[in-house]
C-alpha cells in the first residue's frame, strides 16, 4: 500500500455500497462475511471485510459490529482530483450524486480548474474536479 486508504464502517449497508463504489468507479468489491471470518458478533451476512478491486479508487469497508460504531465524519472529504480524464470525472459525480446530495455543481473555476462536491447516498464527502479544458 503506497497511500492512506479509507476503511469505514458502515450500518449493516457495506455489501450494499461497495457493490455501489465499484459500479461507479469500476471493477468489483470483493466481500468477506463474518460467518467466513468465522465471527459471531454480528449477524452471519454481515460484512466483516470488504474492498474494491481492479478499478481507479481504493476503498476497504464493513459492517459495523461488536463494539464498532459506524462511520460519520464532518470537515472531511474524499478528493478525486485529476484521478481521471475530465468526461470520466464529469461520470463519477452524476453517480455519485444519484440518491446523494450535490454541495457544489462541477464547475469551472476562475482560476481555470474545474471541481465541485457531493456526498454521496451513503454519507461520503467527495470533491471531484480536474485542471484545464475538457479535451485534456
Amino acid at each position: 500500500m503506497t497511500a492512506p486508504t479509507p476503511y469505514l464502517y458502515f450500518s449493516g449497508n457495506a455489501r450494499e455500497a461497495l457493490t455501489f463504489y465499484a459500479d461507479v468507479f469500476g471493477g468489483a468489491a470483493q466481500l468477506h462475511t463474518l460467518a467466513e471470518f468465522n465471527r459471531t458478533d454480528g449477524p452471519a451476512d454481515a460484512i466483516a471485510h470488504g474492498y474494491l478491486t481492479g478499478g481507479p479508487v481504493a476503498l476497504i469497508a464493513a459492517d459495523a459490529s461488536g463494539d464498532k460504531l459506524p462511520f460519520r465524519a464532518e470537515g472531511l472529504m474524499l478528493s478525486l482530483l485529476g484521478a481521471a480524464a475530465p468526461s470520466v470525472l464529469r461520470k463519477w459525480f452524476a453517480a455519485l450524486a444519484e440518491g446523494g446530495r450535490v454541495v457544489d455543481d462541477l464547475q469551472r473555476r476562475p482560476w481555470g480548474a474545474s471541481d465541485g462536491q457531493v456526498i454521496d447516498r451513503y454519507g461520503l464527502h467527495w470533491l471531484v474536479g480536474f485542471e484545464g479544458d475538457e479535451t485534456d
